[in-house]
């Protein structure tokens, strides 16, 4: 028990086991059950506890007043054309849940879907929407109680009326629409009685669905023999003729891939061909409508290219690898996303093509025949493009959605004809205050250069600040800028706000995120303490007023950074983490991370994991930084059982006399959640380390929204 707080009690079993040689603790295993009597009766303890310091912030109740407003601004997102009806998915400002509507011909929207009105309490999620090539079908797939297990049903457009499914045993799945609307390519896990128990997450297959059939009557086209882990990707070209299944090794980036030509076969058996396979690389393939055998095929790949480039080949010849530059590789700017405008009337015919410098967005314009660059899009600042989409059957648009730090998410279209960008619709947003950013560059432990955004109302440092340092480090992700109400209402209060761009995300192209995988983990904790020197050495905070924040392998993150540094940290939120390195692999969706992680079977994979687990490096009589974890018991990618270990044995070992705090919260999971839902958890969140690092908050509450004109943010070419 920590000495001066009054921690929950939790029983401490002798266990050790030997795992090739190395002797592995566990103290606390009996808190992986949750029906074990012990785990309940201490779940509701920590309940308690939480509740009653919780209580006790005198700043929750300005922080969670702002943040209700900072979070009520509209979005839309990219639309969906499809002849001449346009779809999309918006949150109005102040609503739970983003609906799905379409924008006919007549100009007038017409909701389609509405989780609010299929379940009030608002625990039901919309995890994906797919659209007919023709657009008088969209397949959505729903999800309940924070799960993403979801169901997959078909609504017909015209009537809004449900004229299939429901699809069980799906977890966001693509959905691959053949032309005509009869029948679509998706995935789903096999029947639960054909594989073993502790399995039935997995083990999924590509599968042919034919409208008003039974879905287990579907014909399985892929994925059988091969890891049960794998997951799969499927398109089909908007003139039906090219199936493309892609396959990955769990959440890996490396894509295998598999290409069929349907006018030779029909779908129910179709004859793939190996386009890559065993190679480690990302590829993406864009077949354009009318495409032949020997006709161009563009590829977005980072094989043999780090930062990504745009290829071209031949379906024919797609298996050799040897593949033309278009648009060829242009470090330190990492290729993201690109679209394709080869409308009629349009000469030369265009690609525009995303990229991130150090993870600020670029657009530009390239010869489709040549790959000779043509121009910009301009942006309103210095910020993020997340994609960029264009019309499936052809045309002369794109659109993509733009934001940074002190912008909420903006849907915008550009018109190749003329050059002109204009937002798409008339966002709504809250009273923002202005805000400054700086990317600054980091010395870590071995001299790699790490680069990190500092947020803060003012330009410079004037003195020392409540501080919250952030980052995440895996699976090729990027922190880009991005609009966050957490954020805004931090930095507006007075505190500053950064986000480490560390190794083990895509900042810097496909070697910086293996710099911080597998063998290479350490990086990742090394750059973020080298993030929290530089704070505290250039004057913008100090150690007492220091917080680190993570969620998922975000949590890892703080898990790992607190065990190993805990000197340099007052606070920290760890939420939804990875905590038991050593057992990860046994929950949730756990095998599917063993290639960005490794894996406890493996002898010397199993050291690696050792080396950092954080629930394996508390120690007795350590005064660590006090702690709030976040856990969701409908959490089914990250067990809530890591917060539960952690927790438990933080509050044993730590001596400084911090709380160490659980938040428990059902009927959520690890991503989409209502809109009140996750103001809760920010309020609570910020409302911690307002109190833990001395950040005084006195938010005024606006009574009114703006709607926000943007056209004059973005200067036309």
């Amino acid at each position: 028990m920590t000495a001066g707080w009054d921690h929950p009690a939790a029983e401490r079993l002798d266990l050790v086991e030997n795992l090739h040689g190395h002797p592995v603790a566990d103290p606390y295993r009996w808190l992986e059950d949750t029906a074990d009597p012990r785990t309940v009766a201490w779940v509701a303890a920590q309940g308690a506890l939480f509740r009653r310091e919780r209580a006790a912030w005198s700043d929750r109740e300005g922080l969670a007043a702002r943040l209700v407003e900072l979070a009520a601004y509209d979005t839309i997102g990219l639309p969906r054309p499809r002849g001449d009806r346009m779809f999309f998915a918006r949150r109005g400002a102040g609503r739970e849940h983003p609906v799905v509507a379409v924008l006919g011909a007549d100009g007038h929207p017409t909701v389609l879907i509405d989780p609010m009105r299929i379940d009030p309490t608002g625990s039901t999620t919309l995890e994906a929407w797919h659209v007919s090539v023709e657009g008088d079908l969209l397949a959505y797939q729903l999800a309940g109680g924070g799960t993403e297990d979801t169901r997959l049903r078909v609504l017909d457009v015209p009537t809004g009326r449900v004229v299939d499914g429901p699809i069980d045993r799906i977890r966001r799945t693509p959905v691959a629409w053949l032309p005509g609307g009869t029948a679509f390519y998706y995935v789903r896990r096999l029947h639960p009685d054909l594989v073993p128990s502790d399995e039935r997450r997995f083990h999924r297959r590509v599968w042919l669905h034919r409208i008003g059939t039974d879905p287990d009557e579907d014909v399985p086209v892929f994925g059988r023999g091969r890891d049960k882990a794998d997951f799969y990707g499927v398109t089909v070209t908007v003139d039906g003729r090219w199936l493309r299944v892609s396959s990955t090794a769990g959440a890996a980036r490396r894509t295998d891939l598999w290409l069929a030509d349907l006018s030779t076969t029909g779908p129910e058996r179709p004859e793939l061909q190996v386009v890559q396979s065993g190679v480690e690389a990302r590829t993406v393939p864009y077949l354009r409508r009318g495409t032949g055998p020997d006709d161009e095929v563009l590829l977005m790949t980072d094989r043999d290219a780090p930062f990504g480039r745009l290829a071209v080949s031949t379906p024919s010849e797609l298996g050799g690898g040897d593949w033309r530059d278009l648009v060829p590789s242009a470090p330190p700017a990492v290729l993201t996303d690109f679209a394709v405008l080869d409308g009629e009337g349009l000469d030369p015919l265009r690609a525009v093509v995303v990229r991130a410098e150090h993870a600020v967005s670029t657009l530009t314009v390239h010869d489709l025949t040549d790959g000779r660059a043509l121009g910009t899009v301009p942006l309103p600042g210095h910020g993020s493009v997340g994609h960029v989409v264009d019309r499936v059957e052809g045309g002369c648009e794109a659109w993509f959605q733009y934001t940074d730090f002190a912008t909420p998410p903006t849907t915008y279209r550009y018109d190749a004809r003329t050059g002109e960008v204009h937002p798409w619709g008339d966002p709504v947003w809250p009273d923002l205050p202005a805000v400054r950013t700086r990317q600054v560059v980091v010395d870590s432990a071995d001299g790699t250069p790490v680069r990190m955004f500092v947020v803060s109302t003012a330009g410079a440092p004037d003195r020392p600040r409540p501080t919250i340092l952030t980052g995440y480090g895996g699976f090729g992700v990027t922190m880009a800028p991005d609009f966050s109400p957490l954020i805004t209402a931090w930095v507006e209060a007075g505190g500053v706000y950064a986000i480490a761009n560390i190794r083990g995300g895509g900042e810097e192209g496909e070697d910086w995120h293996r710099a911080g995988m597998r063998a290479h983990k350490q990086n990742c904790f090394d750059d973020v303490a080298a993030s929290a020197d530089w704070l505290v050495d250039n004057g913008w905070t100090s150690t007492d007023q220091l917080g680190l924040y993570g969620a998922s392998n975000g949590g890892l993150l703080v898990g790992a950074a607190l065990t190993r540094f805990p000197e340099k940290f007052a606070a920290a939120v760890c939420t939804a983490p990875l905590l038991d390195m050593m057992r990860y692999e046994r929950f949730g969706l756990g095998p599917s991370w063993q290639a960005e992680y490794g894996t406890a079977a493996d002898p010397e994979q199993a050291g690696w994991l050792l080396s950092y687990s954080p629930y394996h490096h508390v120690r007795d009589g350590t005064g660590y930084p006090a702690v709030l974890f976040a856990a969701f018991d409908g959490d089914d990618r990250v067990d809530p059982l890591h917060a539960r270990k952690m927790c438990a044995a933080l509050q044993h070992a730590s001596t400084s006399r911090r709380p160490v705090l659980l938040r428990g919260e059902q009927h959520v999971g690890h991503g989409v959640r209502a809109l009140s839902s996750g103001v809760e958890l920010l309020t609570d969140t910020l409302a911690f380390f307002a109190d833990r690092l001395g950040l005084p908050v006195q938010h005024p509450v606006r009574e009114r929204h703006k709607t926000v004109r943007t056209e004059s943010r973005v200067r036309r070419p």
